[in-house]
């Protein structure tokens, strides 16, 4: 799972199906409740890890963090290196994710239809107005956490893609690559106060409006495609703390004006593939997951 939500476009969700645990995953978090409170606080440490399921929520998040450890330093390295090719991938991953989450709705109907059509326009709307550098302020560092875990119960979307959305992607990778502390530790935070309060909301929504759900999700992975178009034109450029210039906005644009604008080769031929092995990536996770649900 950890490894997945290092990657926009493959769903930490996703992987729970596959590999059978998503069930327990729900139960266990919603089990984090008023009653496990009160026994911790009786210092009833047995009986409060029991009703947790303690020993499992453990081993997943030490593998959940040795993944985005370990994976976080290559990611950061590929982005700088290797940007069109990268951001190439990422774009097939979330393109062929989209229609596999809408086979998840059995019955459309106009309701359904106008959830996709809206979630496309907004996520679409924020890619467009929402500036490459978003706040570094810790309120939004945590908030970021807090709406970034929601995709570990979400199926279909992951938590890098979420960062990603809102300007946070490549900053968190770098903090946890740089060990910024202050900065992780708010993000935990933040991502502990989300999925507590969250999967409860997320589940009730599943459970009694699941076509709406699933179809608004879909919408909101399409929409903000144009968040990972690799071939992007930076309008406005701005100077860090370290006084590099890093772009604060950029547009997409197609190969051809990418050349004219940066002289550089847009590597046309090398994006398609990186598209499709994004493309294949995801339709191979889904096919084991198919293989592994008949099995049981």
């Amino acid at each position: 799972m950890g490894a997945a939500d290092v990657i926009p476009g493959v769903s930490g969700g996703t992987v729970a199906f596959i590999s059978g645990i998503y069930d327990e995953l729900l139960r266990s978090i919603k089990s984090v409740d008023g009653a496990a409170l009160k026994l911790l606080l009786q210092f009833r440490i047995v009986d409060f890890w029991k009703k947790i399921n303690g020993s499992f929520l453990l081993t997943l998040f030490a593998g959940i963090v040795t993944s985005l450890l370990s994976l976080a330093k290559l990611m950061t390295h590929l982005l700088q290196t290797q940007p069109i090719l990268i951001w190439s991938f990422f774009f097939g991953l979330i393109l062929v994710s989209a229609p596999l989450v809408l086979r998840e709705i059995k019955t459309w109907s106009p309701t359904t239809i106008f959830s996709f059509i809206i979630g496309v326009a907004v996520a679409y709307y924020i890619t467009v107005v929402t500036p490459t550098e978003s706040p570094t302020n810790l309120f939004f560092i945590f908030f970021s956490g807090a709406l970034a875990i929601c995709a570990m119960i979400l199926p279909g979307i992951s938590g890098a893609f979420i960062l990603l959305l809102i300007g946070k992607y490549q900053y968190m990778i770098t903090a946890l690559i740089e060990f910024n502390i202050p900065i992780v530790l708010v993000f935990v935070a933040g991502c502990l106060v989300g999925i507590l309060s969250f999967s409860r909301l997320l589940s009730w929504v599943l459970d009694r409006h699941h076509n709406i759900a699933v179809a608004t999700l879909a919408g909101f992975m399409i929409g903000s495609l144009n968040k990972v178009w690799p071939w992007r034109e930076v309008q406005e450029y701005a100077t860090n703390s370290k006084g590099e210039q890093i772009s604060v906005f950029d547009t997409s644009i197609l190969p051809g004006r990418y050349f004219e604008v940066t002289g550089k080769d847009p590597l046309l031929l090398q994006a398609i593939l990186m598209m499709a092995l994004g493309v294949f990536i995801v339709i191979l996770i889904e096919r084991i997951a198919t293989r592994l649900k008949l099995k049981h």
